[in-house]
């Protein structure tokens, strides 16, 4: 297989309470599910079509051959999937209250396998030579998948669709300034970035979309996109920006979205569609999966995204 897209990074189980509207407390059954953003997003864009990989580990339990089997099921390539000895793959519970926005438990302790990534792990001709490479500001969170990811980079040598996730989990930094730091070094190394006000606040200095995507755009990005909640989705290049309104949605759970909209955007990218088409389709992805309860498993296909547009 030829593979387009290939994402690094997070990877987990992810486990679903059966009973909403309560604390994980009273939660008596969870739905188990793939996860993790570099996984979904690598799962969005195989639902599109697109041929696409992971570049991830996980540990030497029962949950591995579980990732495994799940990402082929859903057409995603396996075989840079690593394990990594005296760790264990990561499992998220996931509280739905509120459901626009579920608090997430992570056990990722001491360390998660996908942060275990060494440069022996990786598929150096794929990197150089794949057309889309996803990476994520998680990814370096902690070493040594932040030495690894910031060679990848370095071999990628600035190639076109080189995108960053800003992906900021506060959990996963000892402090906002290292955050600051680690993933602003990234910036100078990628051609697009997409994060929320949050995210591009961490990674930039400002929550304003306008501001930030200017910011963006002055470290040599050449695609900004800054995720506005119910406002939308800003869009900047050095040609111009465009605002584009959400999709209206009753969310059901909004895990998940913004790794199918990262899909969308990759299978946007590399259709090469001008900035405002990819916005309106990628906003649909999203909102159909904030609609159902799940992130690997929600993602939608090019039909149902084309019957809301």
């Amino acid at each position: 297989m030829t593979v387009e897209v290939l994402t690094v990074g997070r990877v987990g189980v992810d486990l679903y309470p059966e009973q909403s509207g309560v604390p994980l407390a009273e939660v008596r059954t969870f739905a188990k599910s793939l996860g993790g953003t570099a996984t979904n997003v690598a799962v969005a864009a195989a639902r599109l079509g697109r041929s696409s990989a992971v570049l991830t580990k996980v540990g030497p339990d029962g949950f591995g051959p579980y990732v495994r089997s799940a990402l082929e099921s859903f057409g995603v390539s396996s075989a840079h999937v690593g394990t990594a000895p005296g760790l264990q793959t990561p499992v998220v519970f996931c509280a739905l209250d509120p459901p626009e926005d579920p608090p997430l438990l992570f056990y990722r302790a001491p360390l998660a396998p996908d942060l275990a990534l060494e440069e022996e792990d990786v598929p150096w001709d794929l990197v150089a030579s794949v057309p889309l490479l996803w990476v994520t500001g998680t990814g370096v969170s902690a070493s040594p998948a932040r030495e690894t990811q910031r060679q990848i980079l370095r071999h990628r040598a600035h190639r076109t669709h080189t995108v960053l996730d800003l992906d900021h989990r506060p959990m996963f930094w000892p402090d906002r300034e290292t955050a600051r730091r680690e993933i602003g070094w990234m910036l100078d190394h990628v051609t697009v970035a997409v994060g929320n006000r949050e995210e591009v606040d961490v990674a930039v200095g400002t929550s304003d979309p306008d501001e930030a995507a200017a910011r963006l755009l002055d470290r040599g990005v050449a695609l900004a996109v800054v995720k506005k909640g119910g406002e939308g989705v800003l869009l900047a290049t050095a040609e111009g920006s465009w605002t584009v309104p959400p999709h209206p949605v009753d969310v059901v759970c909004g895990l998940g979205a913004g790794d199918a909209f990262g899909g969308a955007l990759a299978h946007g990218l590399l259709s090469g569609w001008e900035p405002e088409q990819t916005a309106r389709y990628a906003n649909v992805a999203g909102a159909l999966v904030a609609g159902r309860l799940a992130c690997a498993d929600a993602m939608p296909t090019p039909a149902e995204i084309e019957a809301h547009l």
